[in-house]
């Protein structure tokens, strides 16, 4: 009897509250947001999956679509249907404009329209719709201003980052938005000033203005935001000197003014910002010294102020900035010694010191420097290399030593005893060292990047560098060194298959920047994978063959043979280098013909064989009809690029014959050898040109 009646309770039970479900889920989508939806597909070019009528007359089961009943929504409708309250297609690759329907979705609290190929203008009507919370149509192509006239008194976020949006940011943007906490309007072409009415924004939390053309100064408006924790307004045009009244923003996080054109000194005014952890003022025109309420500040875990006029000697109180993690102080006019005191800020991982005017030696006390990971003094006079290599082996943790223009015409040590167990970029480039390639870089098992350009190292490529699972990149250009390129370098393993996912940037704060010459810009790298596969060994006195096993190399970008004394032929196997871009080899000695299966490099966009001992026609198609005829002069060649071949004598075509198997027959008319290529000849050049180039690192 028991049973029965637990049985009976649980059917009534389930019939009670199933009828209100079937009722609920009989209700249709709202006739107006159904039209609203298909004027908003009427602006597509492109369909999206799984809406219309093909699919389901009820808008609301269309993907990205939410709906709530108008009843639970508060609405008094005579009739209650769903409403449309989320449209959520992010990412979806749609194309076209957005329609002015949008302002009919009268209950749409969230818009995500982002990652996707949107152009023309905004709609006005979406900058009135009174329940809208959350906006993003972040990285589109949507131009033009933003509507003048802006009326969200429900707008919480606002994300319009990415686009091409230029005009003036609107006065009117807080007027009626207090309760807006995240505002970001970064990488567009957004021009003028910062409106005053910007303090209205009394809930504002993350502000991102980044890459913009905004000018002016920081604004009044903008320092009565005493809730703001992000203020991202780098990569703009402002100016003067930085306002004091920027330490009333006291619950700043993160202030970010970087690439702009602020002057004068950096207002001590850090010690109101007791919640700071991250200031970024790169690439200013600040002067004068780095003041005490920032050098003091127990909460900045990175301070960066790269590319300034900064001064005088560099004093920081690591007794108090317990929470320092990155220092960047590059490129400034700071002097006299490393400050001996770094190993004291007890979290430091990063220093960035290149590019002033320091001298004197690596401080004893960096013996004890265990939290260092990356240490960039290039460009500057420090001396004694032997003592520094010493110092640093005994930080365990360091990874990234950057060392390039110091210890000018000292010998680069040989001393077994050295160990960098855990070092993954070693550049000590442009220093005139002298000596040979050191044994103990052996024991440097995961080194990805090695720069000992621009020296005068002696004696051979070591055997051994072949043995790096993880290098992929090297240059010894610049040096004098002899001998073959040790075969064992067609082995390394991340240029047959590299894998960028499995490098772990050892220097993840400061930007890499790699020079060619004193006139080129720099090119920057935020990180060391992002540099590309390269093999430079251009400008030394190498000899021997060009091994047909570089083939193997199918994820090199660069190969630099170019000023040595190389001989033999040019292997038709480096066609097998598919990821090659750029290969010079030139002024050798290589004789024979240029193999034709090099037109297959589709990615070769520079190319020289100039100055060798080469005979025979030029191949013709692919990339090699973009080249000029500088890549091909120095040699006895004719064809497409160089004088007229023979009636004779035909352009080198690409064979369909198997892929490894070539022969050659010469036959002699009228006294000339002509050579005939039977079966299929691979092979593959690349160019970097025929000028030498100055490699030089700035950090």
């Amino acid at each position: 009897m028991g049973i029965l009646k637990i049985l009976l309770v649980i059917l009534v039970t389930g019939f009670c509250f199933q009828t209100p479900v079937l009722s609920f889920q009989n209700l249709t989508c709202n006739p107006n947001d159904f039209q609203a939806l298909q004027d908003f597909m009427t602006g597509l070019s492109t369909k999206v999956g799984g809406w219309g009528n093909d699919f389901s007359s009820n808008c609301c089961k269309w993907p990205g679509i939410t709906c709530n009943s108008s009843s639970s929504l508060g609405l008094n409708d005579s009739i209650d249907t769903y409403r449309v309250v989320k449209l959520e297609l992010p990412s979806k690759r749609l194309v076209g404009k957005l329609s002015e329907s949008i302002g009919n979705l009268q209950q749409l609290r969230t818009l995500n329209l982002s990652h996707n190929f949107f152009k023309a203008s905004l709609p006005v009507s979406l900058f009135h719709l009174p329940n809208l919370q959350l906006l993003d149509l972040s990285f589109n192509d949507i131009s033009g201003p933003i509507p003048v006239v802006i009326d969200l008194p429900s707008i919480q976020s606002i994300d319009m980052s990415g686009n091409i949006l230029n005009g003036t940011l609107p006065a009117s943007i807080c007027v009626n938005s207090h309760h807006l906490r995240v505002l970001n309007l970064g990488v567009n072409y957004l021009s003028g000033s910062l409106p005053p009415g910007l303090g209205s924004c009394s809930s504002l939390e993350d502000l991102r203005l980044n890459m913009n053309d905004l000018r002016g100064g920081i604004s009044e408006g903008l320092v009565r935001l005493r809730k703001l924790t992000q203020l991202r307004i780098q990569g703009n045009q402002f100016s003067g000197p930085l306002s004091k009244e920027v330490g009333n923003l006291i619950n700043l996080v993160c202030l970010d003014i970087s690439t702009n054109s602020f002057s004068g000194t950096i207002p001590d005014v850090f010690h109101s910002l007791g919640r700071l952890q991250f200031f970024i003022a790169d690439a200013n025109n600040f002067s004068g010294q780095i003041p005490p309420s920032l050098s003091n500040s127990p909460t900045i875990s990175l301070l960066g102020v790269r590319n300034n006029s900064l001064e005088g000697t560099i004093q920081l109180n690591c007794s108090a900035m317990t929470s320092l993690v990155s220092l960047d102080l590059g490129s400034n006019r700071f002097d006299g010694p490393i400050p001996s005191n770094l190993p004291s800020c007890r979290h430091l991982n990063n220093i960035n010191l290149a590019r002033n005017n320091l001298s004197g030696q690596i401080p004893e006390s960096f013996k004890n420097f265990h939290t260092l990971s990356y240490l960039s003094l290039s460009n500057s006079s420090i001396s004694n290399l032997s003592s520094a290599l010493q110092i640093l082996q005994q930080c365990q943790n360091i990874t990234t030593l950057v060392l390039t223009m110091n210890f000018l015409d000292e010998e680069l040590s040989a001393d077994p005893t050295l160990h960098f167990e855990n070092l993954k970029v070693l550049i000590l480039a442009n220093c005139g060292l002298m000596g040979s390639i050191p044994q103990w870089l052996s024991s440097s098992s995961n080194l990805q990047l090695l720069d000992l350009s621009w020296n005068r190292l002696e004696g051979t490529i070591p055997v051994w560098f072949g043995g790096f699972r993880h290098l992929f990149y090297l240059d010894v250009s610049n040096n004098s060194l002899t001998g073959d390129i040790p075969r064992s370098i067609t082995g390394l393993r991340s240029l047959i298959d590299w894998n960028y996912s499995s490098v772990q940037d050892p220097s993840p704060d400061f930007p890499l920047f790699m020079k060619k010459n004193a006139s080129a810009r720099g090119l920057q790298y935020n990180q060391v994978w992002r540099f590309p596969p390269t093999l430079e060994f251009r400008n030394n006195e190498l000899s021997g063959p060009i091994w047909p096993e570089f083939g193997n190399l199918k994820s090199l970008h660069v190969l630099d043979l170019g000023f040595n004394s190389l001989s033999g032929p040019i292997p038709n196997t480096l066609s097998k280098m598919t990821s090659l871009e750029t290969l010079d080899l030139s002024h050798n000695k290589l004789s024979g013909r240029i193999p034709p299966s090099l037109v297959q490099l589709s990615f070769l966009s520079k190319f020289s064989i100039a100055d060798n001992q080469l005979e025979g026609s030029i191949p013709t198609g692919g990339q090699f009809m973009t080249f000029p005829n500088s890549s091909f002069q120095g040699n006895n060649l004719c064809g497409f690029h160089a004088p007229s071949c023979r009636s004779d004598s035909k352009p080198e075509e690409l064979d369909s014959g198997p892929p490894e198997k070539s022969s050659r027959v010469e036959l002699e008319v009228d006294g000339v050898y002509i050579g005939i290529a039977v079966g299929f000849v691979f092979g593959i050049v690349c160019f970097i040109g025929t000028d030498k180039y100055v490699w030089t690192w700035k950090f």
